[in-house]
């Protein structure tokens, strides 16, 4: 399954506040796709805008060149990142969101005020 070019309406809840909802594998796919390992903290990177490889491994702590690396190809593949190379010397490659990537923007930043509010991070 990849993400699909055009949106589709969003789904609206039914109105069974006391039954679970059922299974959606759009939402599990795309679930798993931002929650993958460092994916979340490189989107919100390039949300601020395009970045370099070295800008981007410098933004985010602990992740190694080997692992963004991994996860820009995939954010590539699924449509979220376009990876521009530069003609001049000497290369830059810029990364930045694509329509679709930046769509995620408004979710990024509502998971960032989640976050600051009610996750306690051990240190």
């Amino acid at each position: 399954m990849h993400l699909r070019e055009t949106p589709v309406q969003p789904v609206r809840p039914a109105d069974h506040s006391d039954q679970p909802s059922a299974f959606c594998p759009r939402f599990q796919y795309a679930i798993e796709l931002i929650g993958r390992r460092w994916v979340g903290a490189v989107l919100r990177v390039l949300v601020a805008g395009p970045a370099r490889f070295n800008e981007l491994l410098a933004a985010v702590p602990n992740l190694s060149d080997r692992l963004l690396t991994e996860r820009l190809r995939e954010l590539e593949r699924e449509g979220l990142v376009t990876r521009t190379v530069s003609p001049d010397r000497p290369i830059r490659v810029t990364y930045e969101l694509t329509d679709c990537g930046r769509s995620l923007s408004e979710i990024i930043c509502t998971i960032g005020t989640w976050s600051e509010r009610w996750v306690d991070v051990k240190t």
